[in-house]
């Protein structure tokens, strides 16, 4: 509930907004309503920075076989195997997943089959012609239908297929994080003037790394040997570790 302070406070930035013109009397009335609090934020006040698995939807967005020859700014098989990642890890956790693709008819090429053989839940949103997916209406709403305010994305490219519909999505509402490394630009500088751009639009720039652990935050869980599989697919040396626990473990077992 609003107290008194807050909705006093709350009436003065909308009488604001429509004296100075800035924005619709909706988008700052929407803004400013308070939200729950975080249903996976600990006594000791861990989680609140961080997101709330529970909240989160992933949109993959244009990971087409065109696309992906243009990329230079990551090696394509790092780029499809974190892609690869995200959709198990949904898998895994039950996260709602979002696909479209821009003209797969067309030499952009059809969206990698991985993420749905690996995402069978992952719901695929075609578009009528639109280059920003938040133009599609269908694909609005298929974001709105899975009622989560957090959107994980990423997509090829990061500076045209990630940002334009994560800026739109933030000025609606959603806290937006990009995942950089599971998206693709033609160049280095490219990638890193998007970077800037989502900085400066509140857009959280993040790597499939993070997502993962963001998203696992305790080894106290039924899921946890499947977790650490994930993390031998982000860094692959850490396969190794794993490879190198186990044995030890079976050395250690035969010598008793």
């Amino acid at each position: 509930m609003m107290t008194s302070i807050q909705k006093a406070l709350r009436s003065l930035c909308l009488v604001a907004a429509i004296l100075s013109g800035s924005g619709s009397v909706l988008a700052h009335a929407q803004a400013l309503e308070p939200r729950e609090p975080k249903a996976s934020v600990l006594p000791t006040g861990g989680g609140k920075a961080l997101f709330d698995i529970s909240d989160v939807a992933i949109l993959l967005l244009d990971h087409q076989s065109g696309l992906f020859q243009t990329v230079q700014d990551i090696e394509i098989a790092d780029l499809r195997r974190n892609v690869e990642m995200l959709a198990r890890l949904a898998k895994l956790l039950d996260i709602p997943v979002i696909t479209t693709a821009s003209e797969p008819a067309g030499p952009n090429g059809p969206l990698m089959p991985a993420i749905h053989e690996l995402a069978p839940h992952a719901v695929y949103v075609p578009r009528k012609g639109e280059v920003n997916a938040w133009d599609n209406e269908d694909f609005v709403a298929a974001v709105k239908a899975t009622r989560r305010k957090t959107l994980i994305m990423a997509g090829v490219w990061t500076s045209v297929c990630v940002m334009f519909p994560a800026l739109d999505a933030k000025a609606a509402g959603y806290d937006v994080y990009a995942v950089i490394d599971a998206s693709g630009d033609p160049s280095d500088m490219v990638s890193r003037t998007t970077v800037a751009r989502f900085a400066q639009a509140g857009v959280v720039p993040t790597t499939t790394n993070a997502v993962l652990s963001e998203a696992h935050r305790t080894w106290d869980r039924p899921e946890a040997a499947e977790l650490a599989k994930l993390y031998a697919l982000v860094a692959p040396n850490y396969a190794a570790v794993i490879e190198s626990y186990a044995k030890v473990k079976e050395v250690a077992a035969a010598a008793e």
